[in-house]
């Protein structure tokens, strides 16, 4: 099989693998979509990892955002047959901790994450524990299932612990493919979304999936103040991972306000009592779904017709890796997808 690998340094080598095959309690699955994210962006460098990392660069095939049709189940498998189609859940856990139980496997302290610590879904075939191979709905395509395991995944998680719903403004500040991805799912859960980001074809494609208001950062926080009678916003998510993007999410929340920080990021500075404590904020961080939000995830994307694969900005075929994560690296696509044929 065909399987993508990055040795680091910006390289991308599409090597030949013997084709793995599953087993106990593991399915093979055919891919048939694995979408590249910004976090597979440390990988491609070399420079970090934003999670996993203990293994060597250029041995384990990226792709943490795959779906595809189950060809092989292992022995012990019960839930799941040839033919299926599915998606992939990123982390891996021991299954028996707290956090396991509680469907937080990427909380559980053993966990390992699909794509960094064990081989992802950049590749023609690949083997996942039956329980990460999460069914499909046939209304659902391969990319926007791939999308509905991160992003739309993430992003339901995040608001819904915040209770986002109809009558409620909510704030989205960075329009990349998980700030559009927050506007989706907010205008799907009923609120009127204010899209914040400084990139124009950003606020088009948000205003495109049903944000209310799209405007520019600069000048933000007086404009979103005047759009709600200088309340601010009952809710506010930051998927810029930005220092000001995120001082706009805590500056625009109203008196107990909730925000939720999602965008990656390793320093912030900010002022606790005026943005917080004396606001009595809300802050969450903002981070996967758990696995039982499934099917609520995909009741949302399928009973509300949600066109998650509008946040596919370029696909790719798995030859033209090289091309892919360049033209990723350097901003020149949104969402990028590798797809197969169905």
């Amino acid at each position: 099989m065909r399987a993508v690998l990055l040795p680091g340094d910006r390289k991308v080598v599409v090597a030949e693998r013997p084709d793995p095959t599953p087993g106990h309690g593991e399915v093979l699955i055919a891919s048939r979509a694995s979408a590249i994210c910004r976090s597979d962006m440390g990988l491609y460098s070399g420079d970090h990892a934003v999670v996993g990392g203990a293994i060597a660069p250029g041995t384990i095939v990226p792709g943490h955002e795959p779906a595809g049709v189950i060809v092989e189940v292992g022995e012990g498998v019960t839930s799941l047959r040839p033919g299926d189609r599915v998606a992939g859940y990123l982390a891996i856990g021991c299954g028996l901790c707290e956090q396991c139980h509680a469907g937080y496997r990427m909380l559980c302290p053993r966990w390992k994450c699909v794509g960094f610590d064990v081989d992802g879904g950049d590749a023609d075939l690949i083997v996942l524990p039956e329980a990460n191979a999460l069914r499909l709905p046939d209304e659902v395509s391969f990319p926007a299932g791939a999308l509905m395991t991160d992003m739309v995944g993430s992003q339901y998680a995040t608001q819904s612990r915040l209770g986002v719903r109809g009558g409620q403004r909510l704030a989205v500040v960075g329009l990349g493919p998980m700030g559009l991805a927050a506007v989706l799912v907010g205008r799907a859960l009923g609120a009127e979304v204010i899209a914040v980001d400084p990139i124009e074809a950003r606020r088009e494609t948000a205003r495109e999936l049903g944000a209310a208001h799209v405007i520019g950062s600069e000048g933000a926080l007086d404009t979103i103040r005047d759009l709600s009678s200088g309340r601010g916003v009952e809710v506010a998510v930051d998927c810029s991972g930005n220092p000001h993007g995120q001082n706009l999410a805590l500056d625009a929340a109203a008196l107990r306000g909730s925000v939720a920080l999602v965008g990656e990021s390793s320093a912030t500075q900010i002022s606790p009592s005026d943005q917080l404590i004396r606001k009595l904020l809300t802050v969450v961080g903002g981070w996967y779904f758990p696995l039982g939000d499934w099917e609520a995830i995909t009741r949302l994307v399928v009973d509300q017709e949600l066109p998650v694969e509008r946040l596919v900005s370029h696909r790719f075929d798995l030859t033209d890796a090289a091309e892919a994560f360049r033209a990723f690296d350097q901003r020149e696509t949104e969402k990028a997808v590798f797809v197969w044929d169905e």
